[in-house]
């Protein structure tokens, strides 16, 4: 009998115990690959935001955790396009609504010039963009606006006041199609921030070196006190709800990674135990210590490898189901990047290994007489 049939043999003996044993592990690898592929796609889309149009340098105010939380004066962009090597200044209000009805309670809202780059590059679904003479009127994301029902020429409630929806854009980017969009000069005032921005996002020449945008960087630092210039990687990897969902992540995905070992620890364990008499026999018969050791490791590996597979599955489906969801759909991509996956199957690997590092010390230690009077 070949030895990986052996193996395979000794699994199916209790067939319900290596079931519950792959379903244990199945799990904490679906936590795994779902939830830390959603916060490495939260950092990936963000990045992918900024990096999409070209920035180079993001501008807010220093000390502020929350990028909604910062303010500089509007003319601050003036001043910072007149520096050598910069192309292009993009100034921006942000805010947060909900829109209860529709279960959705957290919903940025941008506030760009009309004329702003950034509003050019979407395509537009339907209706049109903003021109010089709109007040009352918004642009919504494709999958706000699904969600929400609207079509152009509906009226849309914000800040308690009517706002005709004149356009329906679409983005590449996953969170910008749930943005709400009005002129910045409107939201200034809706706000009570007359002449203030959030931010401003930086646009080097494109023969700049990275030397030429630390020069650029240094240059605007020096234009006011307590600002915050960060290169585009550097100011995503800042982002505090970014950094939080990461850190859930990893913590959940941990501990459901130290039950799924308890999980295959008990189940080897129980399987060694029981199968004391047959071990002796193997021993008996002359086989090594280390060939025991590579049948109850083996055994393992079969569970881990099963349990990678259908958490895996179920960890690339969870994320899909989300991004499809009303509630999450403007938050979550629903793609696994391939490198979260091979961490989920290595740490599946990892549990079945250490779940039966001492089983197998154990049952290669048996000595086959004591072994064979086990009842």
């Amino acid at each position: 009998m070949r030895f990986v049939t052996f193996v395979a043999k000794n699994l199916m003996r209790r067939p319900g115990r290596t079931s519950l044993t792959v379903l244990g592990i199945s799990l904490a690898v679906a936590a795994a690959v779902s939830l830390i592929g959603v916060s490495e796609g939260f950092e990936r889309s963000y990045f992918e935001l900024y990096t999409g149009y070209g920035v180079d340098l993001v501008v807010q105010r220093s000390g502020r955790s929350q990028q909604i939380a910062s303010g500089l004066n509007e003319d601050l962009g003036d001043r910072m396009r007149r520096l050598p090597g910069v192309k292009q200044v993009i100034g921006g209000l942000v805010d947060i609504v909900s829109f209860e009805e529709a279960d959705l309670f957290v919903v940025l809202v941008n506030g760009w010039t009309r004329d702003c780059p950034t509003i050019q590059r979407y395509k537009m679904i339907s209706g049109r963009r903003f021109v010089g003479s709109d007040q009352e009127a918004v642009l919504l994301g494709k999958t706000l606006a699904s969600n929400l029902g609207k079509h152009v020429g509906d009226d849309l409630d914000l800040y308690g006041r009517k706002f005709e929806v004149i356009g329906v854009y679409q983005s590449r980017n996953v969170y910008e199609n749930s943005f709400v969009l009005m002129p910045i000069d409107v939201l200034q005032k809706l706000t009570d921030r007359p002449g203030q921005v959030t931010g401003f996002t930086i646009e080097a020449d494109p023969r700049a070196t990275p030397e030429q945008i630390d020069e650029i960087k240094r240059r605007i630092e020096a234009l006011e006190p307590r600002l915050a210039v960060l290169p585009t990687a550097e100011f995503v990897g800042s982002i505090a709800h970014i950094r939080a969902a990461q850190a859930m992540a990893w913590l959940t995905s941990t501990v459901a990674m130290i039950l799924g070992g308890i999980g295959v620890l008990n189940t080897m364990i129980m399987s060694v135990s029981e199968r004391t008499r047959e071990l002796g026999v193997l021993r008996a018969i002359g086989w090594p210590r280390r060939r025991v050791v590579r049948m109850i490791l083996s055994e393992s590996v079969f569970i881990a490898l099963a349990g990678a597979a259908v958490g895996t599955a179920g960890g690339l489906l969870l994320p899909e189901i989300l991004g499809r969801i009303r509630i999450t759909a403007g938050f979550i991509s629903g793609h696994v990047a391939p490198g979260i996956i091979l961490e989920g199957v290595a740490l599946a690997l990892a549990m079945g290994l250490i779940g039966a590092a001492y089983p197998a010390y154990y049952g290669a230690g048996l000595h086959p007489v004591d072994a064979l009077r086990h009842k």
